[in-house]
């Protein structure tokens, strides 16, 4: 077999300089600057070499090649007179004697310049993702991507967990999402779906006697895009731990991911074990956000005192507050925070200041000027002082006054140290919520998670001694820089606390056997108390990156409408597919 290589193209220095070598990959560029003269960039997934054109019989095989097409450079390194310092193998270049076409590319123009590509459309980019892919810059988040998942498989293994895959085909389960559903074609009729998580499966390693599981698993959701989350497949580090609390969770986490955020992030600083703990509760009423970014030194205040100030929308509501000291921006950006508070949350912002003469001026300052001084006392103003509120219902009132929190952090100087990851781990999230369709009791998050207060707490609630609603649960989330890298819980390993916890929202032990069969009967064996989390991969590198998108690190991304631009997927299948699965189409009249 002939040697295609020996070199890469990122591997030249000036001490192979008299040596003949051969490279292999794209001709990325031509520039020619005489009749038979041309620098050539060749490159590989190394790097770039520079290669020099100065012979009639080189200049020619060089025009009737189109740029990225695949060639093999054969020839002899010397020295640059002109080095690029930029450039890995700037001090070098190579004179060829011999080129030879491997992969001809058979087009004259690109849909997009390669190194360039990340200013295309986004259509073009995932239609000709392997073009986009060539990209140095796109393809470091995927090596960046790999190293990560290397690192995190590691440092499991160095904590004893094992790696464990659980089956893609499995039963339907209501998750949350919706699920992707497989048509089974020796059962007609029925049907395998791709998991929401391995969430079931992993219970019941921890029931069969394994310790310590994890694995870097395939999720699979039927739901809408966001930039922080991918439609149709994801993938998380799933783990679960048996005979294990709450905090053992915490210390595992607190332990395996700084290291790998502090040496592969765009920040060099993290949050070190222990990560702060923030109740739920605390975390509405203080960030307006179960998510809070932490980089931002901002609060939410309670303004209760100007519920009664005369301004409408404040009569009888929740009345928060974002106080800014020593604000400087124009009205003109007044006015665009609001816009844009309200176009992300839905509840309208308000806002007033007190100027430098102390006097307050601005938006609804004129209902508030009869209370003056107690407002400055309650919110703390001092001169120069902005203030953003937001009004409704408590949640509504919090969620705005978040939004602007994140806002004012992210837009005003010097209110967020941006450089770091900064975690923190929300906990005592409600075991129960009233739903906004139903108006019934059900559960806020994980139905499995063990209620706080155990049995006890859910036989009071049944005799009517206690809210449902003032039931906490074990439940977590690891949230980072304001994104939810994960949801995590004590699970509820007792079937008897588990029936109690299902019949306050209506569902009985037949429902919950008929659910969810596997795992309630290998709880009835005895299981062993367990806890787990699944911190989210590509979230995890979208941080690590800087990256705003989530499709910016996944390898071959969906678009927002969960479609393969690439392969065309979802497409029509032939007819004798769907005879084979026993399913007609049925047009929508």
């Amino acid at each position: 077999m002939m040697q295609s290589r020996t070199h890469t193209c990122g591997q030249l220095r000036l001490e192979n300089a008299g040596e003949k070598v051969t490279l292999c990959g794209w001709m990325e560029n031509v520039r020619v600057v005489g009749q038979n003269f041309a620098f050539v960039v060749l490159r590989d997934f190394y790097g770039t070499t520079q290669i020099v054109v100065e012979t009639e019989d080189m200049m020619n095989i060089i025009k009737s090649i189109n740029k990225e097409s695949t060639i093999q450079v054969v020839g002899t390194v010397r020295e640059r007179d002109s080095k690029n310092p930029k450039q890995a193998t700037g001090d070098v270049e190579v004179v060829p004697e011999q080129i030879t076409v491997l992969g001809k590319c058979r087009y004259n123009e690109l849909p997009f310049e390669i190194n360039r590509s990340r200013d295309a459309d986004e259509t073009q980019r995932l239609k000709y993702r392997y073009l986009d892919l060539r990209n140095p810059a796109v393809k470091n988040n995927i090596i960046l991507r790999c190293n990560v998942v290397a690192a995190l498989r590691k440092a499991m293994m160095e904590h004893d967990f094992l790696e464990i895959t659980t089956p893609i085909l499995t039963a339907s389960s209501p998750e949350g999402a919706r699920d992707y559903l497989v048509p089974a074609r020796k059962h007609p009729g029925k049907f395998y779906a791709l998991p929401q998580a391995p969430q079931q499966f992993k219970q019941l390693l921890m029931t069969s006697g394994f310790d310590r599981y994890f694995q870097i698993a395939p999720c699979f959701r039927d739901e809408d895009a966001r930039g922080d989350r991918s439609p149709g497949e994801f993938y998380q580090l799933d783990m679960e731990m048996a005979f294990a609390t709450q905090d053992d969770v915490f210390a595992v986490l607190e332990d395996v991911l700084p290291p790998v955020f502090t040496k592969y992030g765009k920040y060099k600083a993290a949050s070190a074990a222990p990560f702060r703990r923030i109740s739920f509760r605390e975390s509405m009423d203080r960030y307006g956000s179960d998510k809070p970014d932490l980089r931002i030194d901002l609060e939410l205040t309670d303004a209760a005192c100007l519920q009664d100030c005369g301004f409408e929308p404040f009569a009888g509501q929740t009345v928060k507050a974002v106080v800014v000291p020593d604000f400087h921006k124009t009205r003109k950006f007044i006015d665009k925070l609001c816009a844009e508070a309200e176009m992300l949350s839905g509840g309208k912002a308000y806002w007033f200041r007190l100027d430098e003469n102390g006097e307050l001026v601005g938006g609804i300052s004129k209902f508030v000027a009869e209370k003056k001084d107690e407002v400055i006392e309650k919110l703390g103003l001092t001169k120069n002082s902005f203030v953003a509120l937001a009004a409704g219902k408590y949640g509504a009132a919090v969620k705005t006054a978040g939004v602007l929190r994140k806002l004012l952090g992210a837009q005003v100087e010097g209110h967020m140290d941006a450089e770091r990851y900064e975690f923190c781990w929300i906990v005592d999230f409600p075991m129960y919520e009233i739903g906004e369709e139903s108006g019934k009791l059900e559960f806020c998050h994980n139905p499995f998670s063990m209620p706080q207060g155990g049995l006890e707490a859910l036989e009071r609630a049944h005799r009517g001694e206690i809210d449902p609603l003032t039931i906490n649960a074990y439940q977590y989330d690891l949230v980072c820089n304001g994104v939810e890298l994960s949801s995590g819980a004590v699970r509820n390993h007792d079937p008897e606390i588990m029936i109690r916890a299902f019949e306050l929202v209506g569902l009985g032990e037949a429902d919950v056997k008929a659910k969810f069969p596997a795992m309630y009967n290998a709880f009835c064996y005895g299981a062993p108390p367990h806890a787990g989390i699944a911190p989210g991969v590509d979230r995890m590198v979208m941080l690590l990156t800087g990256e705003d998108s989530i499709r910016e690190v996944i390898p071959f991304p969906m678009n927002k409408n969960a479609q393969d631009l690439m392969m065309d997927a979802p497409s029509a299948v032939d007819p004798k597919q769907l005879a084979d699965v026993h399913i007609a189409i049925v047009e929508d009249k």
